[in-house]
């Protein structure tokens, strides 16, 4: 029955998840007309495949394969700053501004940078929300030509780190990376084999 359910958990989240990874854009449709360029430059970015049956096999390796390629950013760090921008013009989409320390980088950073992000302001109401002192680890689209970012298809793009440092699975993430060779069946990974996953995924490995 436990089995059945987490099939049946794990083909939802993909059917839902797998239009945001192909697309490169996460909630375009409720985004501002200024964000929406963010949106089809991450559109024309993402690579089109064929991910095969929700569930199966094929369909988790290509998730996560997928979930890499489409980052410009992949790192781990600690949140030490939030606040908000906009524009007096009204020309440019009101933003949150996050600052990360950067402690393992991956993919477009530097260990020990202090890295900041701006995302849509809206991405707040949506629940991508971050607490000063909280660690993640994030796979971002690059940002767009506004300066904006996300994390790639939602929060299957953000992972929660651990006081040990190690990488923790939510039940999401856990039921989409299912039959990942390292991944698989973990709720908590260490940071190096989870960068190895990635470096795997990203044919670097």
């Amino acid at each position: 029955m436990a089995a059945s359910c987490r099939r049946l958990l794990a083909a939802s989240l993909l059917i839902l998840a797998a239009p945001l990874l192909l697309s490169g854009q996460d909630s375009a449709t409720d985004r501002s007309f200024a964000d929406q360029a963010f949106a089809d430059r991450a559109s024309a970015r993402a690579p089109v495949v064929a991910l095969g049956a929700p569930g199966s096999d094929v369909f988790h390796e290509l998730f996560f394969r997928q979930l890499v390629r489409a980052a410009g950013i992949i790192f781990s760090g600690r949140v030490t700053s939030i606040g908000r921008s906009g524009s007096s013009s009204g020309l440019d989409p009101a933003s949150t501004v996050v600052t990360f320390q950067v402690d393992h980088a991956i993919r477009g950073t530097s260990p020990g940078q202090n890295l900041t992000i701006r995302e849509w302001a809206g991405l707040r109401f949506s629940g991508e929300r971050y607490r000063v002192g909280e660690r993640v680890l994030l796979f971002l689209y690059s940002p767009s030509s506004l300066g904006l970012t996300s994390p790639i298809a939602g929060a299957m793009g953000r992972f929660a780190m651990n006081a040990q440092g190690q990488v923790v699975m939510s039940a999401q993430h856990v039921a989409a990376l299912a039959t990942d060779p390292i991944l698989g069946g973990k709720t908590v990974v260490p940071y190096a084999a989870f960068a190895l996953a990635v470096r795997r995924s990203s044919g670097e490995e």
